[in-house]
């Protein structure tokens, strides 16, 4: 019996640990299976730069044939991790775009109100990079979903305008030089210093006319006090008159028609004294009246001064901060935008004009010395190399001397296709490459776009709405 409960007992702990074996072996093989799925489509880990301190992102650069994006500072590539595109039919547009909103805790209001983490719009119409699930393949409406912790992380890292550029193979950034690519114009930062300071200097004058309205208000505002105590005096005063005539004419005692009217001239001396008290009290406050009236007109004209410099200071600032053009071989037209907001428009020549020029995206990454600017080109569609694109351009002078001086992240498009309809309120230029799938984009409405202010942000950089640029505007890189 005994035997019989030990083989009994040996039996079941063998057959427990064989069916452990066969789990793990079938999760292994499993493991393998899925790794080699992911080797097989092209899958990558999320990498960083580890020789390097990664700069502040200038560019993020999506593969649509490799599922991937890539996040590039001023000197190379930061970060790098697989993604999931929008699926047959809802293809996620290839084109340049850039962020134009932030929303840490964002819900979508055309998909059941799915949730869509550290979502970054490219499009008012929808498009957006956000956390989601990646199931190795494209599988969105449109979006570009990312890894839930790399999402976070590019969320934290990045500002309004950072250009995203979707690409339907593959594409990095080289290094491009060429007369068309402007540089600064020294005289726009000296031009926002002294309007920074002509500001600082009227507001501090509006400041300082207010005070003197609350000054004057005060001062009138005592003089109010002095005319009613005077008046309210007289009343009682005017009071104590009529009862004593009264009395006088009531009375018929020699002595105590003597003591009437002798109350009765006291009284109208007393009254006496509070008209003259109440004409100089009435006197001093319209003096003060008009002394309120002559400082309020003074912090008007303060406030206008004020209101003059703070804007031709914001419009000299703008000069700084980041300046887009498109050159569009369709319309043979060069358009300037800056801050999220259109600059103007002009005629240009491009050489063989009825021959593709190609989509060509050229930004200045950096400073190269005190005013040169060491810029960088991502070739979309190569009908023509980049140099080649450019020296069929040509910009008239007088159009040239109206663009604002270039800065780090200012951008020159040049390409076959128009501006899009997605260009717009609230965005910097967004270019569809029209001979690729748009399904992502071509059934959505493009929505509201709220205000956007031209510099600062919300709060700062991190987990809500923000502004463009941030704090980066207008600053060296």
């Amino acid at each position: 019996m005994t035997s019989d409960l030990v083989n009994a007992k040996r039996k079941r702990t063998w057959m427990r640990a064989a069916f452990v074996a066969v789990a793990g072996l079938a999760a292994l093989i499993a493991m393998e299976d899925r790794a080699s799925a992911r080797a097989a489509r092209g899958e990558t880990a999320i990498e960083s730069v580890q020789s390097r301190g990664a700069g502040e992102p200038i560019l993020a650069i999506v593969s649509l044939r490799h599922q991937r994006i890539t996040v590039y500072d001023a000197l190379g590539w930061t970060l790098r991790a697989p993604v999931s595109s929008g699926q047959r039919g809802r293809e996620t547009p290839a084109g340049i775009f850039s962020v134009i909103q932030k929303d840490a805790e964002h819900y979508s209001n055309l998909y059941d109100d799915a949730y869509m983490p550290n979502m970054q719009r490219i499009t008012w119409s929808g498009i957006a990079l956000h956390g989601g699930s990646l199931p190795g393949y494209p599988a969105s409406h449109g979006c570009v979903r990312l890894p839930y912790e790399f999402a976070a992380s590019l969320f934290d890292v990045t500002e309004l305008g950072l250009r995203v550029i979707i690409v339907p193979n593959e594409a990095a950034p080289a290094e491009i030089a060429h007369p068309i690519l402007f540089q600064s114009k020294p005289a726009d930062g000296a031009l926002a210093v002294t309007r920074t300071a002509e500001a600082n200097e009227a507001t501090r004058k509006a400041d300082e006319a207010k005070r003197v309205v609350y000054g004057a208000f005060r001062e009138q505002n005592r003089a109010m006090v002095a005319v009613r105590v005077a008046d309210n005096q007289k009343l009682r005063a005017q009071a104590q008159l009529t009862a004593a005539e009264t009395q006088l004419a009531a009375t018929t005692s020699p002595e105590a028609r003597q003591q009437a009217e002798d109350v009765k001239a006291k009284v109208s001396a007393t009254i006496a004294d509070l008209e003259t008290q109440s004409s100089t009290a009435r006197a001093e406050l319209q003096s003060k009246a008009d002394a309120v009236a002559s400082a309020r007109e003074a912090a008007d004209a303060a406030e206008t001064a004020r209101a003059s410099a703070a804007e031709a200071a914001r419009l000299a600032i703008r000069q700084l901060a980041p300046v887009s053009i498109l050159i569009s071989r369709k319309t043979l037209k060069l358009y300037v935008r800056q801050s999220f907001e259109p600059i103007f428009d002009s005629l240009v020549t491009i050489t063989d004009p009825d021959r593709p020029i190609g989509t060509h995206l050229f930004t200045a990454m950096e400073r190269a010395g005190d005013a040169n600017l060491r810029w960088s080109v991502v070739t979309l569609e190569d009908t023509d190399n980049a140099k080649a694109a450019l020296d069929r351009i040509t910009i008239p002078q007088d159009v040239l001397d109206r663009i604002p001086g270039a800065g780090p992240r200012a951008s020159i498009i040049v390409t076959d296709e128009a501006p899009s309809a997605e260009t717009g309120k609230g965005t910097d230029f967004v270019v569809l490459l029209s001979d690729q799938p748009q399904g992502g984009i071509k059934f959505r409405r493009r929505g509201p776009s709220p205000e956007v202010s031209d510099y600062g942000n919300l709060g700062g950089r991190g987990r809500g709405f923000m502004t463009y640029w941030g704090p980066q505007a207008g600053r060296p890189f």
